[in-house]
């Protein structure tokens, strides 16, 4: 039986897949039942399109398997806290619960900034886990910005 650790190292096969792409290294899978809908990384540089978060795009690809964009029962694990974007889209595919591993001090939508999934305005709210392999999420999001910082460093 798959665990949220199982999962979450799926994400982080994506989140090394966009760091090895120059993205930053955010990964998502989407769950069901037991079974892996889709599965994602960041790619909003190679694709040209800011919505091209690992979030964004495992959605859609699970919207498309399923024949539906709303994907009841499902689950979202994802490495970094979700943005306001991603999580209004998690909110329009009605998912169960999103999974995640570090927290976004900067921009996170789930806890750190913001409440949005549990938002009782809304009409319909998201069971959320927080801190599923933490601190293997965070340290390839610090591996790629110290790296970044290195690289772009004046001579």
């Amino acid at each position: 039986m798959q665990t949220d650790d199982n999962f979450m190292k799926i994400a982080l096969e994506e989140a090394q897949a966009a760091y090895d792409c120059g993205e930053v290294p955010v990964g998502a899978i989407v769950v069901q039942e037991g079974r892996i809908l889709a599965q994602a990384h960041n790619s909003p540089i190679t694709r040209n399109d800011p919505s091209a978060h690992a979030e964004m795009l495992a959605l859609r690809q699970a919207a498309e398997t399923q024949g539906n964009y709303r994907l009841l029962g499902a689950e979202l694990y994802v490495t970094l806290e979700p943005c306001i974007m991603c999580a209004g889209a998690i909110i329009q595919a009605r998912l169960a619960r999103v999974i995640f591993g570090a927290r976004d001090p900067k921009s996170g939508a789930i806890v750190s900034l913001y409440k949005i999934l549990t938002d009782e305005r809304l009409n319909h709210q998201v069971e959320i886990t927080e801190g599923i392999l933490q601190e293997e999420c965070g340290e390839i999001l610090g591996r790629f910005f110290r790296q970044k910082r290195v690289t772009s460093a004046p001579a």
